[in-house]
């Protein structure tokens, strides 16, 4: 057995508990993931990250919650779950990237760029208003608050034109619902 094999085993036998805090969070069997890379293969935005779903996946089977915590990755994820539907061993990963976001928030970790995390408070703002996204309210509320005002600016007017964006936001039956939702997750506007 090679060193590095042994480090491995010695790693997944030893200090369980940040993987077993995201298993449990998670409710995904996380070390049952046996690195066959059908998440990433799938995976619409892996080009973009710093790091692969699975090596995600693989990172937090060895407990290495620095740099999982500290990847943009797990604020990439669009939870398309993809990943789970290819998975053979039946893991939705994007259940995984919601617990470690859960966790990073927690630990006071950066996601690399400040944006993603201004992004993601955005949407949820957004949702949180009209009970689903509404795409230019939502990118505007973003670009004000990241003060990047015209960076493409061109693709949202071809979006616009070609009637790809709404003008007037529409709303959901069940906004009180979403509402309490909110309120009882103690999830504030920022």
């Amino acid at each position: 057995m090679s060193q590095t094999a042994i480090d491995e085993k010695i790693t997944l036998n030893s200090n369980n508990s940040f993987r077993d805090r995201i298993s449990k969070l998670s409710e995904q069997d996380i070390i049952s993931c046996y690195q066959c890379g059908e998440c990433t293969a799938g995976c619409p935005v892996a080009f973009k990250a710093d790091l692969s779903p699975n090596q995600i996946s693989r990172m937090v089977q060895l407990n290495q919650n620095k740099a999982v915590l500290s990847s943009s990755m797990i604020w990439l994820c669009v939870g398309c779950e993809t990943c789970g539907t290819r998975c053979p061993r039946g893991i939705e990963l994007s259940r995984v990237m919601d617990a470690l976001r859960e966790v990073s928030i927690e630990e006071g970790f950066s996601a690399g760029d400040p944006n993603i995390k201004t992004f993601h408070s955005t949407l949820l703002s957004s949702v949180q208003r009209g009970g689903r996204i509404h795409e230019i309210s939502m990118l505007a509320e973003y670009k004000i608050r990241t003060l990047d005002l015209f960076s493409d600016i061109f693709m949202g007017l071809q979006m616009f034109l070609k009637g790809k964006l709404a003008i007037e936001p529409s709303s959901i039956k069940g906004l009180k619902d979403i509402k309490r939702m909110f309120k009882k997750s103690n999830i504030e506007k920022k």
